[in-house]
């Protein structure tokens, strides 16, 4: 793998997560970050460059508003083809001035995935085979509870007697507003994992396990990523979809399936 970063359209702050990210894909071989390095604002780019052995690539400003970044960038990506020296490509930016080179890519029969953040253009996500954005990289700090509070506080825990909440029973079936897209604030579109359910379903047994049925939805949509629903785990995200759908545990008690609900 070949990691390519728009020094101007990536955060310092998250390199290893994106190295971690990549690494899942392939081996990177290639690490090069392209920005103007007289700009104050690189210097906090300065301290990752040795600690995770990213080459820097110097492109200068020549006019105001406008950089030579990209076309760098596009240049190698071009010149590491040419030379088969990568399988594949990680282009860290959220420009969609990489829509072109990513097509590019993909026509040699190459691989080629996109770390960007959420606002980045539809036309260079849907270019890679996957897109994976860095709101979801960023490290969750733990909120202390109001208990742990009290105790490093000195304070005396009491039993608090919470008053009974009423949930009303719901009619009908129940809808999967719960899977919500954390970036996107968007609910989860049936229609997508409806079609994903098709690619991956053995006709035979009436059923698709859910490896592929994640690597399905993956092929339809490049963005595609538990995460993005606030789950670290396959298996959770999948029982999330019922009632429309249901788990089937195998007898190893590790594989799933799911079957597609007549609602």
């Amino acid at each position: 793998m070949a990691v390519l970063i728009d020094g101007d359209n990536a955060e310092s702050e998250l390199i290893e997560h994106i190295l971690n990210e990549v690494a899942k894909f392939g081996k990177v071989s290639i690490k090069r970050i392209y920005a103007d390095w007289t700009l104050p604002q690189m210097n906090k780019w300065k301290a990752q460059l040795n600690k995770y052995a990213i080459r820097p690539i110097q492109k200068f400003s020549y006019t105001t508003g406008k950089n030579s970044t990209d076309t760098a960038l596009i240049i190698d990506v071009m010149d590491i083809m040419h030379h088969k020296q990568a399988d594949g490509f990680c282009i860290v930016s959220s420009d969609s001035d990489y829509t072109g080179i990513a097509h590019r890519i993909r026509e040699e029969g190459l691989f080629v995935m996109g770390i960007g953040k959420s606002h980045t253009p539809e036309a260079f996500v849907k270019a890679c085979e996957s897109f994976t954005y860095t709101e979801i990289l960023h490290p969750v700090k733990e909120k202390p509870s109001r208990a742990k509070s009290n105790i490093a506080a000195g304070k005396k825990q009491t039993d608090v007697k919470q008053p009974a909440v009423h949930v009303p029973k719901a009619k009908g079936p129940v809808q999967l507003t719960q899977l919500t897209n954390k970036i996107t604030k968007k609910p989860i579109d049936l229609e997508l994992v409806h079609n994903a359910y098709d690619m991956s379903v053995d006709s035979l047994k009436g059923q698709a396990l859910a490896s592929q049925l994640g690597m399905a939805l993956k092929k339809i949509d490049p963005t595609f990523d538990i995460r993005n629903y606030g789950f670290n785990s396959l298996r959770k995200f999948m029982e999330a979809l019922r009632p429309q759908y249901k788990t089937i545990i195998h007898d190893d008690k590790t594989t799933m399936s799911l079957r597609r609900n007549d609602i």
